[in-house]
């Protein structure tokens, strides 16, 4: 058996992209950040960067994470606390030519959070901003005007996810404050599902799920009206029965 010849095989970068999704003004939105630098120097690009010689995919996504949005990763599996986001692994992308500068390859990660303020740019953007997802994935990645590298590609893989996932998980919590109430989540549902929900069947559907949510012992008129009641994500990670998407 031949010894293993580092040089023989051909050098490539790791970078963590980060589809950064929040709920603002009733729609689904994602951070992205005006490029400073060439390669593709002014165009949106989703937040990230290169991974470190001393780090691994975890923390850089959760550094990355931090420098744009000032946000700290907590586990996936446990619900978030203070300004904590859901971060997970969404995917990888290794196009050879899915960037310009050099062999890439991009571990992307999907982050969930609630209405997040205004982001700041950092590193190599210039300007940074929320947009719908359904803006950002009309323009694409092929017109001058649509995402930067292939982040168009990433974003949709992301969006999917986060629609699939919160069928049959409790994911969509991961977009409302600690304690919400079932119109709040409702919102939630509807932006990014980009569709329409009967109220008062929605309401019989999460409070009859077990483990689904649990009363904080308050309510609210923050949305005006009546006193709401106020709730917290139980315990459940999965729900039985899901909620399935309305067919559109």
């Amino acid at each position: 058996m031949s010894p293993y010849d580092p040089s023989a095989y051909p050098p490539f970068a790791v970078t963590v992209d980060l589809v950064v999704l929040t709920v603002r003004r009733h729609a689904l939105c994602a951070l992205v950040v005006r490029r400073g630098e060439p390669p593709f120097q002014g165009r949106w690009a989703l937040p990230g960067g290169f991974v470190r010689g001393d780090e691994d995919l975890a923390a850089a996504a959760a550094r990355e994470l931090s420098e744009e949005t000032g946000l700290c990763a907590h586990d996936a599996g446990e619900p978030g606390v203070g300004n904590g986001a859901h971060l997970e692994q969404l995917a990888t992308y290794g196009d050879p030519k899915r960037d310009p500068r050099m062999r890439v390859v991009s571990v992307a990660h999907l982050v969930l959070a609630p209405d997040l303020p205004a982001p700041r740019a950092g590193g190599d953007a210039n300007s940074a901003r929320w947009a719908p997802v359904d803006e950002l994935l009309a323009g694409g990645g092929e017109a001058p005007s649509g995402l930067a590298f292939d982040h168009a590609r990433i974003l949709a893989d992301g969006v999917e996810r986060a629609r699939s996932k919160i069928e049959y998980s409790s994911l969509a919590t991961a977009f409302c404050p600690p304690e919400f109430t079932v119109g709040e989540l409702r919102r939630v549902y509807e932006a990014v599902w980009g569709v329409a929900l009967d109220p008062r069947n929605f309401h019989r559907k999460v409070t009859g799920t077990p483990g689904f949510l649990v009363p904080a012992g308050g309510t609210t008129t923050r949305q005006g009206g009546r006193p709401a009641q106020l709730f917290r994500a139980g315990g459940a990670t999965l729900l039985n029965p899901p909620m399935l998407r309305p067919e559109v």
